[in-house]
């Protein structure tokens, strides 16, 4: 009896320790296991580009989106200068600046239509042209640069009846010193161009490019001026309901176009490092009030694994035009980052993502410096579009009266 006795205990210690490994390798599992994406769609695009430490996404993303374009009108790769970009709008910015006292927004942020509007009226170069490193970095840093157009602005402001208009002549030597002056004619390719002959030999045309918000606010289907600080030259947006919105992104992708996205990157759910951006239904960034007690009473350790868990897909919120709406109005949603989604594909779960690339250089993380955002994400975060006229559904041109 007593032999049997050690037998079955032997026996119960081998099962529990069978048990205990299994438990121990599922955990490891669900730990290294990540999210998996299968990629559905992917256009073409040219190489992710490094921002450095400067603001200047919106034209870092819109370039992005100007060489897809132009690999889909068939002119080839080419490499699209951001910094000539910028040193076209700041002056523009500084007029609008000064004409306000100093009210309006001056910043090195903007908005995708501020590209557009400079090849409209000055054209475009490529990089190599056009790198806009003149101070002595490898790397794009704009602090110094800002303070000191800064400067020049604010002073002739307190001026007043004083101010000779001479000031942004010295505004705009000290882009040149900075930036360096953008060349009237070059040579590219065995060919010499102006910028303006640069981008007509590229048939884009800036009038065939459309920016779209969705925020009910607004009257929906009408153009309206977005209140967003980056908005500085205050260009008018159509805005359309939420599902008209997400309508345009996936048919613009199944009709081979890539689409320009701003919005809010600030979520514990975007983790550009993971590659991911989620809106997890435990995000505190989003929670109603009742559910921010529950999130508070919860332990440092556990509120940092609620965060921070990337280890597999989560459930997310489900989010309507209200939630869009609440999330705009309590700036939870705020304009901060513009990227260009270049493609679709689906996690395991197969959950819809949007591939995104980013422009804070190819070795930022272990993909290339692209991520995957998920639907509820860009359903949320989305502050505004722009896409090609002709990745519009015909339905909803017809109502908006697009040509």
């Amino acid at each position: 009896m007593k032999q049997l006795l050690q037998i079955i205990t032997a026996l119960m210690l081998v099962i529990g320790l069978m048990s205990s490994n299994v438990l121990i390798a599922k955990d490891k599992k669900d730990k290294e296991e990540g999210y998996k994406f299968t990629p559905k769609i992917q256009l073409e695009t040219c190489s992710v580009k490094d921002q450095g430490s400067s603001g200047t996404c919106w034209s870092y993303a819109t370039s992005s989106f100007i060489e897809a374009e132009l690999i889909r009108l068939g002119k080839g790769k080419h490499d699209i200068s951001e910094m000539f970009f910028v040193r076209k709008a700041y002056p523009q910015k500084a007029i609008k600046y000064i004409r306000y006292q100093g009210l309006s927004n001056f910043s090195e942020g903007g908005q995708a239509h501020d590209v557009t509007n400079v090849i409209r009226e000055f054209g475009m170069v490529p990089e190599s042209v056009y790198r806009g490193l003149n101070y002595g970095f490898t790397y794009h840093k704009h602090g110094e640069m800002v303070s000191v157009l800064t400067g020049i602005l604010d002073s002739s402001i307190k001026k007043k009846s004083n101010f000779t208009g001479k000031s942004l002549d010295v505004f705009s030597a000290a882009l040149d010193i900075y930036l360096g002056e953008v060349p009237e004619k070059f040579i590219y390719m065995g060919k010499e161009y102006t910028p303006k002959t640069f981008a007509d030999s590229m048939n884009f045309n800036s009038d065939d490019y459309v920016e779209f918000t969705s925020y009910s606010c607004y009257p929906f289907n009408e153009k309206i001026d977005l209140e967003i600080p980056d908005n500085w030259s205050r260009d008018l947006y159509y805005n359309i309901e939420l599902n008209d919105l997400m309508g345009i992104i996936n048919y613009a992708f199944e009709n081979g176009y890539s689409v320009n996205w701003d919005g809010d990157v600030s979520e514990s759910g975007f983790s550009h490092k993971n590659g991911v951006a989620v809106v997890p239904e435990d995000d505190p960034k989003e929670m109603e009030d009742s559910e921010r007690l529950k999130w508070e009473s919860l332990s440092e350790k556990e509120q940092k694994e609620m965060l921070f868990d990337f280890s597999k897909p989560r459930k997310e919120k489900n989010v309507t035009q209200e939630v869009r709406q609440e999330a705009f109005d309590k700036f939870k949603t705020t304009d901060d980052h513009l990227m260009h989604l270049t493609g679709t594909g689906v996690d395991q779960n197969g959950t819809l993502y949007y591939h995104t690339k980013n422009s804070w250089a190819e070795d930022s993380n272990k993909f290339g410096g692209s991520l995957y955002m998920s639907e509820a994400f860009i359903k949320l975060k989305t502050v505004a579009i722009q896409v090609h006229k002709d990745a519009i559904p015909q339905e909803l041109k017809d109502k908006l009266g697009i040509k």
